[in-house]
């Protein structure tokens, strides 16, 4: 007898990630995979009296999102803390903090994010005088937009023993004034000097910050994460045991890909590989970082900096050290993310792979760079050359204050910045995510910067030449993750067979001006066979189907 399906879902567009246009289909779902996709007369004989049959219309079927690149435990803290990015200056910025410390009396520390110093009035980096004068006796911890560097009160450098005579760590900045003392500013590794403190955090504060994720990813359509490690920040929240409980318990509902830091320590990645290594949570690779951010001048550049020519950046480890690390891990079969932002950090890691590949032979590795940011000419080919995935996040370029950033790369560099279409068409594998918390979790933001390229100031596409297709956006955002975690014979598309990891979204994005993609929503998302999400809705019945009616949406 044959089985029946637990679920059915049909419409009028339905993209499988098989082609670069949707078409009508209707998917069974039994238990946890797709069992088949066809036309209504197909799937009819797999409808039961227990099946749940959803009817379309003309809303987007697709793959659930992939986020190729997040923070996820960090991004868990965000939803939960005090967002300053529409702040207009510090004085805004603190009065802001002092009604978060006011309205959380009980928090220890008041941790804030996203703080952009260069869309203030005076453009000047924030002093920790002026978070002393609104909270003295509360240390305070507040992170830039990029996560780079953070901005704390004098009661957090005195619980981190900072002082004038605290040697700066070996890639990080304790910025310092003309006296010697400390200013508040804590750039790359020195921030967690203060976050070692800050983040101490119990088991049930941890399981609340993951809960706050897994419910953004499910209402966002994000059935599928790659967490990235590598600083001393982020290994903060290294804490892979409450995950895997999370999956022993069924609690887990976006699949998890954890990437460790990439260090000497070879022994304890394979350790920790053993015991995690479900569909929903497993490690998947090692991640490490190479240089900073351009809006902290801590990117590594191939020439000096426009604003500061003799200044070119350093990289966070010797080449030779990193090009160590890299080959060793590559042997072991290790698959490679590298943070690169800067031509001459990318380089080192295009180099780096390339020795990899003379010494130990050449694999489907599938090895990483992240971001790409400003790439040299001379080494757009080499991504396809030597297979490495350019890791790209759309919306930083809404989220870069483009005036200071074309400041310090110089003109000659502007044609090169986010050259996600360059690569492309050279053959690159472009894989999408949002750096979350860097910018929020939602996909749609991604393909609407994806396809319009608009910078910062909300009007303006910059270097519009680099834009992408819908498909291809889309593409990036799930078959591309899916390939570049070794998984896209069980993810990525729609197919028979496959995981059934989709969702549904409010509308067909397809007959959208890609102006309007940002105003779409996640109406419906599954996630291994289950309704983890579904928006607020009036049902029709017809018959036995369940028709949405997007009331809220049209």
């Amino acid at each position: 007898m044959q089985k029946k399906a637990d679920i059915v879902l049909s419409s009028n567009t339905v993209f499988t990630g098989l082609s670069d246009k949707p078409h009508p289909a209707t998917i069974a779902i039994i238990g946890n995979r797709i069992a088949a996709i066809g036309d209504d007369e197909e799937i009819q004989p797999l409808i039961g009296p227990k099946t749940k049959v959803y009817r379309y219309r003309d809303q987007l079927i697709m793959p659930g999102f992939h986020d190729f690149h997040i923070h996820l435990m960090l991004g868990g803290l965000t939803l939960q803390s005090i967002n300053l990015f529409n702040a207009q200056s510090e004085k805004e910025a603190v009065s802001m903090v002092r009604d978060f410390a006011d309205a959380n009396p009980d928090d220890p520390w008041i941790i804030g994010f996203k703080w952009d110093s260069s869309r203030w009035d005076d453009q000047m980096k924030p002093h920790r005088s002026a978070l002393d004068h609104a909270i003295p006796d509360r240390p305070v911890v507040l992170f830039s937009h990029d996560l780079h560097f953070v901005w704390v009160n004098s009661k957090a450098l005195e619980i981190a023993q900072i002082n004038k005579d605290t040697p700066d760590p070996s890639f990080g900045i304790i910025e310092k004034d003309e006296f010697g003392e400390p200013t508040g500013i804590l750039i790359e590794g020195a921030a967690s000097y203060v976050t070692d403190y800050a983040f101490h955090f119990s088991d049930q504060q941890k399981e609340k910050l993951l809960e706050r994720f897994l419910k953004e990813a499910a209402r966002y359509g994000v059935t599928s994460v790659n967490d990235m490690f590598g600083s001393d920040v982020m290994n903060t929240f290294d804490d892979f045991t409450l995950l895997r409980n999370f999956d022993k318990n069924g609690q887990l509902t976006t699949r998890i890909h954890l990437y460790p830091a990439l260090d000497k320590d070879l022994e304890k990645a394979k350790e920790i590989q053993k015991q995690y290594d479900s569909d929903k949570l497993k490690i998947s690779g090692l991640k490490q970082f190479i240089d900073g951010v351009i809006s902290s001048s801590t990117a590594y550049l191939v020439d000096g900096y426009a604003d500061d020519p003799d200044y070119h950046g350093e990289p966070t480890h010797h080449p030779d050290e990193l090009k160590k690390l890299v080959r060793v891990a590559d042997k072991e079969g290790y698959s490679i993310r590298l943070h690169a932002i800067g031509e001459a950090a990318i380089r080192l890691a295009l180099d780096a792979y390339e020795e990899a590949q003379k010494t130990n032979g050449v694999r489907d590795s599938r090895h990483a760079i992240e971001h790409v940011e400003v790439i040299h000419p001379d080494d757009i080919d080499r991504f396809y050359k030597l297979g490495v995935i350019a890791s790209m996040q759309p919306s930083h370029i809404a989220n870069t204050e483009r005036e200071l950033y074309t400041s310090r790369i110089g003109d000659k560099r502007t044609n090169y910045t986010f050259a996600w279409n360059t690569l492309q068409k050279a053959g690159a594998k472009l894989a999408f995510s949002t750096d979350f918390p860097v910018v929020p979790l939602n996909p749609l933001l991604q393909i609407h910067s994806a396809l319009n390229r608009i910078d910062s100031g909300g009007k303006n596409a910059w270097n519009p030449q680099e834009s992408v297709t819908l498909s291809e956006a889309l593409k990036a955002y799930t078959y591309k993750p899916a390939y570049g975690t070794f998984r896209e014979h069980e993810l990525g598309t729609l197919e028979s067979g496959k995981l059934a990891d989709l969702v549904v979204l409010d509308r067909n994005l397809f007959e959208l001006p890609s102006q309007q993609i940002a105003d779409a929503q996640i109406d419906t998302t599954i996630m291994d066979g289950k309704v983890v999400f579904q928006k607020e809705r009036i049902t029709e019945h017809e018959g036995n189907d369940l028709v949405g009616s997007q009331h809220s949406s049209k």
